[in-house]
């Protein structure tokens, strides 16, 4: 009892000094993340018999009070004889409003450079401070509450306990992971109860009261075998002939959340087929192991073209030199929908069923095959890009812009219904600069991956050479705004030229030219109308991008 009551004493004056420091309060999940944040452990909260943090500050009448705004709990501290001028100190302080986004409204004085002009650092840009939580986290996150609520306390020992290791946020740039909720805001909400903060998945959750009946079994007869079907419900939808693969004819319960996240306003989309042999390719012998809907024949979308003098929030994926590297756009929609594609291709490809039916026969491992691939348990978009053993192929992501080593075996067609979102990686080089020497060095590339490392930075877009972007790139979480290549220049590694020379890095390997099909160019009109809607939603997941542009740029 003695213990407890000292453990108390000294909350208390934890819990005093961290509200006083909070001019505004502090409510009951903020507060756990602040104790979290400076003592390094959770609030003792069994250790002294309490079930949540409502109910400890509650039994601290002489050091918190509680009040509700707009439906909020809201703690704040009663200062005592040695703190009293500690919280006049802080009520005096004048509350810093916070500005209008400036990813949306630049400065007013925003100027693109001429082309002629030799000082781009001139350039005023809008501020990318935010962390950036990588898209892959994001649905690890998503992921380990889909099965269920999570309480705050428990989350780090969950993770772990999931993916192997720890879920390190201050990595990433969050100072606490009460910041990394709120980036999450739109997925995940934090409700109060009894036993503490709850982390419910808001998105799925309400899909469960949408759900609707899972479609049933088709027959052999009404489907034609080369009009696939993008089923989203239901991937165990019969398309051969029931002799040959009984299993696909039974209704197999693959759980309430797959059903959930398999469902979409577009599962009836009929995808049609023309001969194989119009398209220059190979046609796959007609084999129960090729599904109707396993993608064969047909290329991602690339995004749309950005215009001149625009502003985007970037986040450098993969990087070979500042010659050669990719970005993903920054969007809340466009982030939305890849987390999305990868949460539901975890859910089907990691279920025994589907891996079976999509396996990839020896015949369809060959460059250019558009496919998927499982690598540290989350499945990926990729084109094989060479065979390099018996056992082993290079992918190249089409995502995230890089080329790795695979095995054969980890690979699966790819469903028709995973070619609706474009191609997020996008093949860049560092506008107006070239190495000094020639070629990039070590130690200069090493400077670009580490100005670029876990950070949303700002691109200036100047103009495509050959299907690669050229972009000037400035981090402006600092208190001055950072441009790359002034940064190269001043270390004495490039050289700012005003002009942008083709990258030799692409012009040797330019994976994405290869693969992804251009957004502005389409085949035959029989094909087309997947396409088309493809482009639509690309250009509406940009248009955050798009509101970007500098007024009269030029």
């Amino acid at each position: 009892a003695s213990k407890q009551a000292q453990l108390m004493e000294v909350l208390k004056k934890e819990v005093r000094a961290m509200l006083i420091a909070a001019k505004a309060g502090l409510t009951p999940e903020q507060l756990e993340e602040q104790y979290m944040a400076m003592v390094c452990k959770p609030l003792p909260l069994h250790d002294l018999g309490f079930q949540s943090t409502l109910e400890l500050v509650t039994q601290m009448p002489e050091v918190v009070r509680i009040y509700s705004k707009n439906g909020t709990l809201i703690l704040k501290a009663i200062a005592d004889d040695s703190t009293k001028g500690i919280a006049k100190l802080v009520a005096n302080q004048k509350v810093k409003t916070r500005k209008a986004s400036k990813k949306i409204a630049p400065k007013a004085n925003a100027t693109f450079p001429p082309k002629n002009s030799k000082n781009p650092q001139s350039v005023q840009t809008p501020s990318a401070g935010t962390p950036v939580l990588p898209a892959a986290v994001k649905a690890e996150l998503q992921d380990l509450l889909s099965s269920s609520p999570l309480l705050l306390a428990d989350l780090g020992k969950a993770f772990l306990r999931r993916f192997g290791r720890a879920f390190q946020y201050r990595q990433y740039g969050f100072l606490s992971v009460f910041e990394v909720l709120r980036s999450m805001a739109d997925s995940i909400v934090v409700e109060q109860t009894k036993a503490g903060s709850l982390l419910v998945l808001r998105k799925y959750l309400a899909r469960a009261i949408q759900q609707e009946e899972l479609p049933q079994a088709v027959s052999a007869a009404e489907v034609p075998p080369l009009k696939p079907i993008c089923e989203t419900e239901s991937f165990y939808q019969a398309a051969h002939p029931m002799d040959s693969e009984p299993v696909q004819t039974q209704a197999v319960d693959l759980g309430d959340h797959l059903k959930q996240v398999m469902h979409d306003e577009t599962s009836e989309c009929h995808l049609p087929l023309i001969p194989l042999q119009c398209q220059g390719f190979e046609q796959f012998p007609s084999t129960p192991e090729i599904p109707p809907d396993a993608v064969q024949d047909r290329r991602l979308c690339s995004l749309p073209p950005l215009k001149r003098g625009c502003l985007v929030g970037v986040i450098v994926e993969f990087v070979v030199s500042p010659s050669q590297f990719y970005i993903r756009i920054c969007s809340t929609e466009a982030s939305n929908k890849l987390q999305d594609l990868m949460f539901e291709m975890r859910h089907v490809y990691s279920h025994k069923v589907a891996s079976d039916k999509y396996t990839m026969p020896e015949s369809a491992v060959r460059p250019g095959q558009l496919c998927c691939v499982m690598v540290s348990k989350w499945w990926y978009r990729v084109i094989i890009h060479r065979v390099v053993s018996d056992q082993e192929v290079e992918v190249f992501c089409a995502d995230y812009g890089r080329l790795q080593i695979v095995r054969k075996s980890s690979l699966r067609f790819l469903k028709w219904h995973y070619l609706k979102l474009p191609a997020q990686a996008v093949p860049c080089s560092l506008a107006w600069v070239k190495p000094v020497q020639g070629t990039w060095s070590s130690a200069a590339i090493l400077l670009f991956k580490h100005l670029c490392c876990f950070k949303e930075l700002v691109g200036i877009v100047d103009e495509y050479v050959d299907g690669v972007l050229y972009l000037f790139l400035c981090d402006t979480s600092t208190k001055q705004d950072v441009y790359f290549h002034s940064v190269l220049r001043d270390m004495g590694y490039a050289d700012v030229c005003g002009e942008n020379i083709p990258s030799q890095e692409f012009e040797e390997l330019n994976p994405s030219a290869l693969y992804v099909q251009p957004s502005g160019r389409q085949g035959n009109a029989e094909v087309v109308e997947p396409d088309v809607h493809l482009q639509q939603e690309s250009r509406d997941a940009d248009s955050e991008a798009a509101s970007l542009r500098l007024d009269g740029a030029e």
